[in-house]
């Protein structure tokens, strides 16, 4: 899926930032005057704006890029050093890091439809400890999801463990992390899905794929996305000009010029009227209209008001 949101939220995916649960809190990041910080629900300022950028929170951390990357705890608090020239959100306990080749801003708003970190240097994981778990040595390394991370070697990518012991050989063009026991590959110039065996479920055969989501994953044949359930067979005709992954029942679409959100059966729960949107996380989802970005709650209103 295209993500014009990335202007904003890719100034470093997900994805789609996950929010951190602070007691009763949850936050999400926002950018005021070219700073970035975290809001609570209510839209009230948590963490105050003072990073060059940031990332959604996982399992209790953030990636913010203070000249570096490194990590900071809901009240703040630099938990991990920046000291790295890319960083993940954490999944599973670790996160993808990258030392070396540049450091061009990067962060994933949304992990779930995190495919990969990209650039040059070397990828590694760390703990939350900011404990190396596996040293920096592949190619490229997206995050992990049922003990599998997709990265890649030689070229090619494949999958390891938490330990980096390659589980499923580099063979593909392109791979996804696992979601719902499936992870999307191409090959042959065509995308299709394996399990964590790594074997094809899926034939390569479509033009792009994102992740499962409530038993459906989106798909592009040719020009349209539709979607599709885990024999590989469509639920939702291809219809759509882009298309995001089902989350809390809801999926991103877009239909001619805007995106609104529908149900699994395909009707649209909120009307397309927005420039951009992101899949729901925690009861909010992302969204951009006239130059503005906000979030809405799954009845279409604003939980946030819309902000440059």
């Amino acid at each position: 899926m295209k993500k014009i949101l990335c202007l904003l939220l890719f100034a470093a995916g997900i994805l789609n930032t996950a929010p951190v649960c602070i007691g009763a809190q949850t936050l999400y990041p926002v950018v005021v005057n070219g700073r970035w910080g975290f809001v609570n629900k209510s839209g009230e300022t948590v963490i105050n704006p003072q990073f060059d950028h940031a990332g959604g929170f996982m399992e209790g951390l953030a990636p913010v890029r203070m000249g570096r990357w490194g990590y900071v705890d809901g009240s703040g608090k630099i938990a991990v050093v920046p000291q790295f020239d890319k960083a993940d959100v954490f999944s599973e306990g670790l996160a993808a890091i990258k030392l070396g080749g540049g450091g061009d801003p990067f962060v994933p708003y949304d992990p779930r439809p995190f495919y990969h970190v990209g650039g040059g240097g070397r990828y590694g994981y760390i703990n939350t400890d900011g404990k190396y778990a596996i040293n920096p040595q592949f190619e490229d390394a997206g995050a992990f999801s049922g003990g599998l991370a997709p990265v890649r070697m030689g070229g090619h990518w494949g999958f390891v463990d938490k330990t980096g012991i390659v589980v499923i050989n580099p063979q593909f063009e392109r791979a996804q992390q696992f979601s719902e026991g499936l992870a999307g590959i191409r090959a042959g110039g065509k995308w299709g899905f394996v399990d964590r065996t790594g074997k094809m479920t899926i034939n390569s055969q479509f033009d792009d794929v994102g992740r499962f989501g409530k038993g459906l994953a989106p798909v592009r044949q040719g020009k349209h996305w539709g979607y599709i359930d885990p024999a590989g067979k469509f639920v939702i005709n291809p219809q759509f000009d882009e298309a995001g992954a089902f989350s809390e029942g809801l999926a991103p679409v877009k239909q001619g010029k805007h995106w609104g959100f529908i149900d699994p059966t395909g009707k649209f729960a909120i009307n397309p009227q927005f420039d951009d949107a992101e899949s729901f996380v925690d009861g909010l989802a992302l969204v951009k209209a006239d130059g503005k970005f906000g979030y809405i709650n799954t009845s279409g209103k604003y939980a946030y008001n819309p902000t440059k």
